[in-house]
């Protein structure tokens, strides 16, 4: 499955007899999925499929869908019921033989309920269902290519994320054959400061002074973060060629990364070693900018 970003545009639009249709979607990043619709009066119907065909297709994003309908020529032609408007009008004039009323105005009677249809206020059950198919069916397109829009901000993002990878990986590299990473560096950095600790206490007992050196041995000791780290490294790369809604899991993995890093400084006595723990922690923070923006 490809990778998706959540920010992407997309506009459909449809023609049928009653209207034309026209679709706008916006996908921004959020936490989960969220599905807002703005839809003319009348159309409430359609809103819970419009929902169910987005929750289909997507896991994650704000996604805001704007509905727009522009009724046919037919349509928008005024519909006059004469019938009434005859009866009306012979009532007027009988009010105003009998009781002198003043008379009635075209403009009166067309006002009153029921005499008048505003165009595109109401549509029979015929028109509304073409109206409400064509909408379900112009959705369908600018959900398709509001996914093909995510996709291909994915994939760009691929690109971005699997460097940033290797560039962990590098600095994993790094670590593990830097200088003072080999036994007799290691080994002279104990002796100091295993003579530091005689010096500040010399009458340390033989047990405690084993303890100690063992304990700064094992601090020193970073075998184990870079192992995860690299570790780390292949379950990124495992869940970038999967694919799908991936985004959570690499953000979790970031996280990671980023232990992994602290725990690099913290434990680091060589300058280059914290230099290098440092630059990956800059890297881990491009990381988990990018992988946010996943789905």
């Amino acid at each position: 499955m490809a990778l998706q970003s959540m920010t992407g545009f997309a506009r459909a639009a449809l023609e049928c007899e009653a209207a034309t249709v026209s679709w706008e979607l916006r996908s921004v990043n959020g936490r989960g999925l969220d599905a807002r619709l703005r839809m003319p009066q009348g159309l409430e119907r359609v809103e819970q499929s419009a929902k169910q065909r987005i929750m289909r297709r997507f896991s994650r994003g704000n996604i805001q869908a704007n509905l727009t309908v522009q009724h046919g020529e037919a349509s928008r032609r005024p519909v006059v019921d004469e019938v009434f408007l005859d009866e009306l009008a012979k009532q007027a004039r009988r009010l105003e033989e009998e009781y002198g009323a003043a008379p009635a105005r075209a403009d009166g009677l067309l006002a009153l309920r029921g005499v008048l249809d505003i165009p595109g206020s109401t549509a029979d059950e015929g028109t509304q269902g073409q109206i409400e198919d064509a909408a379900l069916r112009a959705l369908d397109t600018a959900l398709e290519e509001l996914e093909a829009a995510r996709r291909a901000e994915g994939e760009a993002l691929k690109d971005v994320i699997s460097g940033q990878i290797d560039s962990i990986e590098r600095l994993a590299d790094r670590v593990e054959t830097d200088p003072s990473r080999e036994t007799e560096s290691i080994r002279a950095r104990l002796g100091e400061q295993v003579q530091l600790l005689l010096d500040t206490a010399p009458s340390l007992e033989e047990g405690r002074l084993y303890q100690e050196a063992a304990f700064l041995a094992a601090k020193a000791d970073i075998r184990e973060e870079v192992d995860r780290l690299k570790t780390h490294v292949s379950s990124a790369r495992s869940l970038l060629e999967n694919g799908g809604p991936v985004g959570r899991k690499l953000d979790f993995l970031a996280q990671e990364f980023n232990r992994e890093a602290n725990t690099l400084c913290s434990k680091s006595n060589a300058s280059s070693v914290t230099a290098i723990g440092l630059e990956l922690k800059v890297v881990v923070d491009q990381l988990r900018e990018q992988v946010q923006n996943l789905e």
